[in-house]
C-alpha cells in the first residue's frame, strides 16, 4: 500500500474533510516536484558571483569554472562581478540567494573566514549561510615592489622600509594581501602606510602607475606581470619555495616563521540540495584535475586542491582559529 492510499485511509476513518485531502493531495504533489526538480537540475543559468572586480585571480578561477562547467551543466554559466567591502558586499548577495543551486560564490580565505572576525556588522554568517562545495586551489601571495624601488631582496627591502614612509597596496581591507603586508611589518619591525583597493588588478595597475611601492598579493596575477618585468618579485610568503619560481626565496628565509596562503573555493547558499552540491563538487574535481587547468594555475603559483564538500568544511573549521589570531595580533577591525 502506497503513502498515500494509507493516508486516505486513515483520513476516511478519521473524519477528515474533503479538503483535508486536498491539501494532503498538493502537499504530495508539490513534494513530487520538488525532487523532480532536484534530480534535473538545472534547467536554467547558473551564475557564480565573484565579490571582487574583474581581474583578480576569484576572477580568472571563475572563469576557468564557467569554461568547463557551462558543457557539463548543459546550461549557460554566468560570471557575475559584484565587488566591495573586502568581499563581504558579494558575499552577502549569495548568503541571502535562493538556495537552489542557481546562485554560487567563488568564495576566498577573506570572504569566508577572515572578515567574520574583521567586521564588527557584516550582515552574515560565514559559517552559517553557506554550504561549502569544493576548496578549489591554494594560493601564495607573492612580495612585489614598483620597478622605482631599488630593493632587490628581502634584507634589503627591509631596510629601505626603515629608512622611509612607504605606502603598501592591497585587495581591500583585511583581506589575505592586507593582513599578509601587516604580518610582512610586524615581522620585520618596518611601517608602512596602506593604500586599499577593490581587487588586485586595480592595486597593480597603481603599482605601475608609480602611486604605490609595494604590495604582497595573489601569486596568481601578479607572477605574469612580473615575469614580463612590470613589478619586481622579491619572495614568496609561503613555507616552501614555489615550484614555479624555484629561484624565488620565501619571505621565511629571512624572517624566520614567516609563512602565508590564501585560498579559493566554491560555496553555495545553506540549506542547498544535498544532491545539488554533490553534482557540483563532482564536476568542480573532475574540471580541476584536468591537466590544462593544472599547467595553467601552476604556471601562475597556484596549486589545485579539489575537495569533496564535508572535507572542504574540515579544511575551513581547520582555518577559523588560526585566522582569528592573526586579526587579532594586527588589531584591525572595520565598524
Amino acid at each position: 500500500m502506497s503513502i498515500f492510499s494509507r493516508l486516505l485511509g486513515k483520513a476516511g476513518r478519521s473524519g477528515i474533510a474533503g479538503s483535508s485531502l486536498c491539501s494532503i493531495t498538493a502537499f504530495l504533489a508539490l513534494a513530487a516536484t520538488v525532487a523532480s526538480a532536484q534530480e534535473s537540475w538545472p534547467q536554467r543559468p547558473v551564475t557564480i558571483v565573484v565579490p571582487f572586480a574583474a581581474g583578480g585571480s576569484a576572477d580568472l578561477l571563475a572563469r576557468i569554472l564557467q569554461q568547463h562547467l557551462q558543457p557539463r551543466l548543459r546550461e549557460p554559466v554566468v560570471v557575475e562581478n559584484r565587488p566591495g567591502a573586502g568581499g563581504s558586499i558579494g558575499t552577502g548577495f549569495v548568503a541571502k540567494a535562493a538556495n537552489d543551486g542557481y546562485t554560487l560564490l567563488l568564495g576566498t580565505v577573506s570572504t569566508n573566514v577572515i572578515n567574520a572576525f574583521l567586521y564588527k556588522k557584516l550582515g552574515h554568517d560565514v559559517e552559517r549561510d553557506f554550504q561549502p562545495i569544493s576548496l578549489l586551489v591554494h594560493l601564495p601571495n607573492l612580495l612585489v615592489v614598483n620597478n622605482a624601488v631599488p630593493a632587490k631582496t628581502v634584507p634589503e627591502l627591509i631596510n629601505h622600509l626603515r629608512s622611509r614612509d612607504a605606502t603598501y597596496g592591497s585587495s581591500g581591507l583585511g583581506t589575505s594581501s592586507h593582513l599578509s603586508a601587516v604580518m610582512f611589518q610586524l615581522a620585520s619591525g618596518t611601517k608602512m602606510t596602506h593604500v586599499p583597493f577593490r581587487s588586485t588588478a586595480d592595486e597593480l595597475n597603481a603599482m605601475l602607475g608609480g602611486h604605490i611601492e609595494v604590495a604582497i598579493d595573489s601569486m596568481t596575477t601578479l607572477w605574469p606581470q612580473a615575469r614580463a618585468g612590470a613589478v619586481r618579485a622579491i619572495a614568496v610568503t609561503s613555507a616552501r619555495r614555489v615550484p614555479t619560481a624555484p629561484d624565488l626565496p620565501t619571505i621565511g628565509e629571512t624572517l624566520k616563521g614567516f609563512s602565508v596562503s590564501g585560498w579559493q573555493g566554491l560555496f553555495a547558499p545553506a540549506g542547498t540540495s544535498r544532491a545539488v552540491v554533490e553534482r557540483l563538487s563532482t564536476e568542480v574535481r573532475s574540471i580541476f584535475r584536468l591537466d590544462e587547468v593544472g599547467n595553467a594555475l601552476r604556471n601562475v603559483g597556484g596549486e589545485p586542491a579539489p575537495m569533496r564538500p564535508d572535507e572542504f568544511a574540515d579544511f575551513i573549521a581547520g582555518e577559523r582559529p588560526k585566522w582569528k589570531e592573526v586579526v587579532q595580533a594586527a588589531g584591525v577591525q572595520i565598524d
